[in-house]
């Protein structure tokens, strides 16, 4: 990405002078957008621990809020923001990203490429919490976990690994030797990979979250990734203690193979689904962070609080994308007119300056700001002008989808989120904009996290809040995702050009080939079918405490908190 370029660079230079706000996040829980991500590209503090005259804090227990209970903590199975940030401090994958956003060594010390073939060598000294070694054996336990097709329930990014030789394949049950499949332990600290093609950002992948390895003892126990007492880990951290609604705490595990990089002693995480109680804690000095991507400032105190704690108040534009989805299964959103006359009659600009109050751009497009393109970003090189905002086109649209589907009035719609102040104020919005600009009245109901996801996983709603951040720095993590055999299209959409243009770009080495396949999905997701409903491309909000220093928010959103510290103060 040339910075000197960058859309997103240049939104967060405007940011810093205007007003701003808090966003949401796509399978995400509360309010960040943030999936996974793998190019660090912001660092609140430095790096190092004590460099300088800086003096560590006697205390090293770090007190942040999440906003929504993560539902499991099997990396098989994780979906949301919530769980990738608690799991970030537990596991550690082959590679995990710098904050200059590079794939470096982590359970992996060292490896060689050699076309599409990748030899892994891992660390003699990485052990499990229990005092087990890391080995190959465990990548390959855990990868098969993923693309086992008798795994309940299904995971959702299971595709994430189908860049692997016959991964697909293992999958959906045409191979059922899962020696076939592109990963193999040579030994017990040697992985070869072999993939399908060329995937020049697959190193950053192996730092996401379905890519960690499992323990294998997790396979004579269904309860592991939601019982503490069961946790056995790899990462910095180890899960200690999880109160059900109240807390989750992790502390550092000694068995760490980098234990002495580690400065934190334990990250205490309150669960409170409330921005306003949220800031106060913070205000009072229970908390050393409150915002996104784990939490929530409520959108009203976003002014107040960038006048009284300006040294404090932090906001990052991401590569995030906040939007409504349709059940295109669904009366009356098996309809593409209706869904496109619910889309145009909306003014997205007014969301983002009286609601959101964040500086979001409002976006026409599903692939945001910041995702890197052939030569500069995608969203540079290819226009986000699928459709128009445009009330009285709207209104026909609506009247001839009316027809089509035979009604005479529309059947009661309803318009879940999950709780969240504010989804609630930006459904409230929108759901007055339908009624003002077509006449039609959308209830509007917020769910429970782990309920409204499996409401939306089982297309159990009409429209629902949604959004989404990237797992990798490529416009392939929008684009695959409505893919009609993906773990995440819960939408319901099936496109057979839209699959063609997907798998024609993840087998293709040719740049300017990928970017027009891009641009064609895009154009079919969005601007034919209208798919979903774009509304903003997010900036995150938080503030900080000054002596807390070393945590890596990344392009996507998603945060880093395991080489955090905390000065004297």
């Amino acid at each position: 990405m040339k910075k000197s370029k960058s859309l997103l660079l240049l939104l967060t230079l405007v940011l810093a002078v205007g007003t701003l706000l808090s966003a949401c996040g796509s399978n995400n829980g509360g309010n960040s957008a943030s999936n996974g991500g793998n190019n660090a590209t912001t660092n609140s503090g430095n790096n190092g621990a004590n460099s300088g005259s800086e003096t560590l804090a006697a205390d090293q227990t770090l007190r942040i809020n999440l906003s929504a209970e993560p539902p499991t903590f099997d990396p098989a199975q994780a979906q949301d923001s919530q769980a990738n940030t608690v799991l970030k401090t537990m596991y550690e994958g082959l590679t995990r990203m710098d904050d200059s956003g590079e794939p470096q060594p982590a359970a992996a010390e060292s490896w060689e490429v050699n076309g599409t073939k990748y030899t892994f060598h891992l660390r003699q000294d990485a052990k499990w919490s229990n005092g087990d070694p890391v080995t190959a054996n465990d990548f390959v336990f855990a990868w098969e976990r993923v693309l086992s097709p008798n795994t309940t329930p299904a995971p959702p990014y299971a595709y994430q690994l189908f860049y692997l030789k016959g991964a697909e394949d293992y999958n959906d049950g045409k191979i059922t030797d899962f020696s076939q499949v592109g990963v193999k332990a040579v030994d017990d600290y040697t992985l070869e990979v072999e993939l399908t093609g060329p995937t020049p950002y697959f190193l950053g992948l192996l730092s996401f979250y379905t890519y960690y390895p499992v323990h294998q003892s997790v396979k004579d126990d269904e309860a592991w990734a939601v019982d503490a007492s069961k946790m056995i880990v790899n990462g910095a951290f180890t899960l200690t203690n999880w109160t059900k609604g109240q807390t989750i705490e992790v502390t550092k595990n000694e068995n760490y193979w980098d234990k002495d990089n580690i400065k934190l002693s334990k990250i205490s995480m309150s669960l409170v689904n409330s921005g306003a109680t949220e800031l106060a804690s913070y205000k009072n000095g229970e908390l050393d962070r409150a915002g996104h991507p784990n939490g929530e400032i409520p959108t009203d105190q976003i002014p107040i609080v960038k006048q009284e704690l300006p040294d404090e108040f932090k906001v990052k534009g991401i590569s995030s994308t906040y939007y409504f989805q349709f059940n295109n299964q669904a009366e009356p959103f098996d309809n593409a007119k209706i869904r496109k006359a619910f889309s145009m009659a909306i003014d997205r600009q007014a969301i983002v300056d009286n609601v959101t109050l964040g500086g979001q751009l409002p976006a026409f497009g599903f692939v945001p700001p910041g995702i890197k393109g052939l030569n500069d970003e995608f969203r540079t090189e290819v226009k986000d002008d699928y459709f128009t905002e445009n009330v009285e086109e709207a209104k026909k649209l609506l009247e001839e989808g009316m027809k089509e589907k035979g009604y005479t009035t529309l059947p009661q719609i309803t318009l879940i989120y999950n709780s969240s102040e504010a989804h609630k104020k930006i459904a409230l919005a929108v759901a007055d904009m339908w009624k003002k600009n077509l006449g039609v009245e959308v209830k509007t109901e917020n769910q429970e996290w782990a309920v409204f996801l499996e409401n939306r996983q089982s297309l159990n709603y009409q429209i629902a809040r949604a959004g989404w951040s990237a797992d990798y720095n490529d416009p392939m993590t929008y684009i695959d995702v409505y893919t009609t055999n993906s773990g995440n299209n819960d939408i319901g959409f099936s496109n057979e050009e839209y699959d063609k243009l997907v798998a024609e770009a993840k087998a293709s080495e040719d740049n300017t080939k990928r970017n027009e396949n891009f641009k064609r999905a895009e154009e079919i997701l969005i601007g034919e079918e209208q798919a979903l409903m774009p509304i903003y491309y997010y900036t995150n909000v938080a503030v900080e405490k000054p002596y807390l220093k070393g945590v890596v928010l990344d392009f996507s959103g998603a945060i880093d908190y395991t080489r955090a510290y905390l000065l004297e103060h």
